[in-house]
């Protein structure tokens, strides 16, 4: 007996209509890319669990325009989506949550913090929706909640930031190489009190510089590419893509 192919479902009309209002990084793509775009969205909501918080009643709107931000990310690889990752927790507004951080020194905090979202290492995602629309909204200002949470998931999954604060090795790779440059030089410009094109939370610890690194990335391409070339490249072969080509 032949087997038969599941066909794609088409993109719903009004899933464009909430991603061309609310991700406008989605009107810079190309038409191909923006097919592609819609695909990876689709496959994203019908794998992955999605749960409302604190009272939060969840809409299309909050999980096409979460899901399409986060297939940006991945938009250049043929890997597994997410893997690792289980459910996207949404609260309507920032929360409070435990906190316990190491800091550069090794001294380690805890306590109650007020949070915008959070990236869990078994596979969690928690997002403020407030903070997500607001990071959609502009996609020129370098922050995007979305971006950031679904940054360190990466992160996780490739083991991107592990080496940056050891010792330099013969052995490093020119991604690490030229992180690890990076990310000292930043330290110092924090330190000292020196203006930042990446965001200063960067300066928390190398998983953090990673995570607002590809904010910037993806919101600030053309004054991240002029700033750290190197550093630029090195996103563009990690994630495959090269937004600086839909800001010129």
């Amino acid at each position: 007996m032949f087997g038969f192919k599941k066909k794609q479902q088409p993109f719903p009309e009004e899933w464009k209509q909430i991603i061309t209002q609310h991700v406008p990084y989605f009107r810079r793509l190309p038409a191909d890319k923006q097919t592609a775009l819609q695909k990876r969205t689709q496959r994203f909501l019908r794998e992955k669990n999605f749960e409302g918080c604190g009272g939060l009643s969840l809409t299309d709107e909050m999980k096409v325009t979460i899901a399409t931000q986060a297939c940006i990310l991945i938009l250049g690889s043929e890997d597994e989506m997410y893997p690792s990752l289980r459910s996207v927790l949404i609260y309507p507004e920032e929360y409070f949550a435990n906190s316990r951080q190491t800091s550069r020194g090794g001294i380690i905090t805890e306590g109650i913090q007020h949070r915008a979202g959070e990236s869990w290492s078994y596979g969690d995602v928690v997002l403020a929706w407030n903070d997500v629309k607001a990071g959609a909204d502009n996609d020129r200002d370098g922050r995007n909640l979305v971006f950031h949470e679904f940054a360190h998931q990466l992160d996780r999954e490739f083991g991107a930031t592990l080496r940056l604060e050891e010792q330099p090795h013969d052995d490093d790779n020119a991604w690490t190489r030229i992180l690890r440059k990076t990310y000292r030089a930043f330290l110092n410009d924090v330190n000292h009190g020196r203006p930042t094109l990446i965001d200063t939370y960067g300066a928390t610890n190398p998983a953090e510089f990673f995570a607002v690194t590809t904010e910037c990335f993806f919101e600030k391409p053309l004054k991240l590419r002029k700033k750290h070339p190197e550093l630029y490249e090195q996103f563009h072969i990690f994630y495959q893509q090269n937004p600086a080509d839909y800001f010129e």
